[in-house]
């Protein structure tokens, strides 16, 4: 880059990479579909990410991780399973970064998504369905696939279930929600898919509030979390029909179930009354906030998160009505 060039960037404050514009997602307070009586609920809006999600968080904090210790080396692959969203924020780091990325995925999973992934160079492998649903078969199904796509050489597998290095990613999300909230948060609720988002903010949150109360959503057709059994489910990202490996059962107050045909009917209210349009698993989100916050009171004030954008559901029965 050329002097003039680096003294223009500075003066306009443009970013010098796609990857700095991670982050830093809006605080919006909900104010029509919350009744009355409820505590206040705020929403990270993370679809203002550059993927619309996320996710973009947690994909340069693996990646970065990985680079850092020699595990990704210049030249390399990466390999990742995934229902989409964080395929599509892999491949926008990789993209940026220069790496091939191979993702295993499935028509379980929007079209949007997987257009979305291949738009930003990934090569997908599609694994069958059983009638489109998310089932504990289906994961073990892609799991096993990018297991045997890891053992290639120059390839490294960022296993996002197992990946400790996503964690970190989360933790500055909580202290955006901290300091965005006025420095007072009472409750967290997020969606439980690898954990590492809850356990990230939550940490973070936590430092601030050691009394904060932590709650986990789940897909009440899969509530495993909660006793249940494994069960066939529409809410993407969420829900992988067994105890994820990093879950700790020691940082949620509690576990909150919400059904698939609620979290959607929720996303929908959200768009229509509150103009904030979002995913299935940010429905959810909300709707266990609203039972929570019943309880808490008008005095409380709960932060939870719209996880991705509705952009991303578009093709899916969510938003065909």
């Amino acid at each position: 880059m050329s002097e003039n060039s680096e003294r223009t960037d500075s003066i306009m404050g443009a970013s010098g990479s796609v990857l700095e514009a991670i982050g830093n997602t809006p605080l919006v307070k909900l104010r029509k579909v919350v009744p009355h009586g409820c505590a206040e609920v705020f929403v990270k809006v993370e679809g203002h990410n550059p993927t619309g999600s996320m996710k973009d968080r947690m994909a340069q904090s693996m990646i970065a991780g990985a680079e850092g210790d020699g595990r990704l080396r210049p030249g390399g692959t990466v390999v990742e399973y995934t229902g989409g969203s964080t395929g599509a924020s892999l491949a926008l780091v990789c993209a940026a970064k220069g790496y091939r990325l191979r993702i295993v995925t499935s028509d379980a999973f929007s079209q949007d998504k997987l257009t979305q992934m291949a738009a930003f160079g990934a090569e997908l492998t599609l694994i069958p369905s059983e009638g489109g649903l998310i089932t504990k078969g289906l994961i073990e199904g892609m799991i096993e696939k990018a297991k045997e796509f890891s053992r290639q050489p120059d390839t490294y597998w960022t296993d996002q279930l197992n990946n400790a290095d996503s964690i970190a990613g989360y933790q500055p999300m909580g202290e955006e929600i901290w300091e965005q909230s006025g420095g007072r948060v009472d409750a967290f609720v997020q969606s439980i898919g690898t954990t590492a988002s809850m356990r990230g903010a939550a940490s973070a949150l936590k430092r601030h509030n050691p009394g904060l109360r932590v709650i986990a959503v789940e897909p009440a057709e899969s509530a495993v979390l909660s006793g249940g059994q494994p069960g066939a489910h529409l809410i993407e990202g969420i829900g992988i029909g067994y105890t994820p490996p990093m879950w700790d059962p020691a940082l949620p107050d509690e576990i909150v179930p919400i059904s698939t045909a609620d979290a959607e009917g929720m996303a929908r209210r959200l768009a229509r009354e509150e103009g904030l349009f979002a995913g299935t698993s940010s429905g959810a989100n909300v709707l266990a906030a609203i039972r929570v916050g019943q309880r808490l009171g008008p005095k409380a004030r709960i932060a939870t998160l719209l996880v991705d954008s509705g952009l991303k559901y578009l093709s899916t029965s969510m938003y065909q009505r």
